[in-house]
């Protein structure tokens, strides 16, 4: 199966998207229980947590976690939002810069000013799109970022869907409620593929899609540990408690450049191995052996490979014991909490 297809299907009873490129599962969007990213929330300030600097809150989805609090009295009522995933047994991470995406724009109250998607080069689109920006905006104090996905893209549409998520800042950003309450959704994994999937692509939309294009076997391999890389090399990612542990094995290979092709395998995968899995956190690498000149090639190579990936990742670089440290956002959920 060549080019990009993106299919909409259930699996276990669940909302799902996945995107397969050439074949091959480049991303998978599931629905959990968890309250999703980007859900908004009236939340009350609960204690606040004097060694980690931030603030338990209420929500009617549990607690929540607020960090970076400054003049934030227990009983006030704020809002936030969602911003990633909790680990098991922790608060909802949540914060007070509130976005309203949709697949064109993302309305920022908070920061005003019109903006425009730098991916858009061509001087006569970006100036077609200021007008716009200006046309819907203009009455409003809130920010916009146009996306990367206006480019091309019908000048209407793009001015109804600035103005619904103008309306929907407006109308969030008004509330005087006084008690706990989810104000906005986060987007389902459909919405979220609409939004964010924006390359030309096949949609298929029938059921049973997931197990006619193949996503099922690659989930398969996404629920275990081993991924393979070219070569006969693979990784072995497991997640722990406290991190996630990635190892290089070289497999068959055992020529003097086997370890350096297997790390630069490695490094060109990881996005997509760690995107399908749902996982984030802090992420150590324990790579196969190769000389210390040959790091900043890696190096180069990782960051290249991170730059185009959805989630914000900081790669924090080398430990005395020769690893390679990351920190993930926890974007997605994992797998392993949501497919048994």
């Amino acid at each position: 199966m060549k080019g990009r297809t993106i299919i909409l299907d259930h699996i276990q009873d669940r909302e799902a998207a996945a995107l397969m490129v050439d074949g091959k599962l480049e991303d998978f969007l599931v629905e959990s229980d968890a309250p999703a990213p980007g859900t908004i929330y009236r939340a009350r300030a609960d204690r606040p947590v004097k060694g980690q600097g931030g603030m338990f809150l209420s929500t009617p989805d549990g607690p929540a976690f607020l960090r970076q609090v400054k003049g934030l009295a227990p009983g006030q009522m704020i809002l936030v939002q969602v911003s990633g995933y909790a680990e098991p047994g922790k608060a909802i991470p949540v914060t007070q810069k509130l976005l309203f995406k949709s697949r064109y724009a993302i309305v920022t109250p908070e920061a005003p000013g019109l903006n425009i998607s730098r991916s858009i080069r061509d001087e006569d689109e970006r100036d077609r799109l200021l007008e716009i920006a200006h046309e819907v905006m203009d009455a409003s104090g809130y920010g916009l970022i146009l996306r990367s996905a206006c480019a091309g893209a019908d000048s209407e549409e793009i001015a109804e869907d600035v103005a619904a998520m103008e309306a929907l800042a407006a109308q969030v950003m008004q509330d005087e409620g006084s008690e706990p309450e989810v104000l906005a959704e986060g987007d389902t994994p459909h919405l979220l593929a609409w939004r964010d999937w924006v390359d030309p692509a096949d949609i298929e939309r029938e059921p049973g899609g997931f197990e006619r294009l193949g996503v099922l076997d690659a989930l398969d391999t996404a629920q275990g540990i081993r991924e393979p890389l070219p070569g006969g090399a693979f990784l072995f990612i497991e997640p722990t408690r406290a991190l996630v542990a990635v190892d290089v094995n070289t497999g068959s290979d055992t020529s003097l450049a086997a370890g350096i092709k297997a790390n630069m395998a490695a490094a060109k995968a990881l996005p997509r191995a760690l995107r399908v899995r749902g996982l984030g956190g802090q992420i150590v690498l324990d790579l196969a052996p190769m000389p210390k000149k040959d790091r900043r090639g890696f190096e180069t190579a990782l960051r290249a490979s991170f730059r185009a990936d959805s989630e914000e990742t900081v790669l924090a670089g080398w430990t005395n014991l020769g690893h390679y440290e990351l920190q993930r956002k926890r974007g997605r959920i994992a797998l392993s909490e949501v497919l048994k």
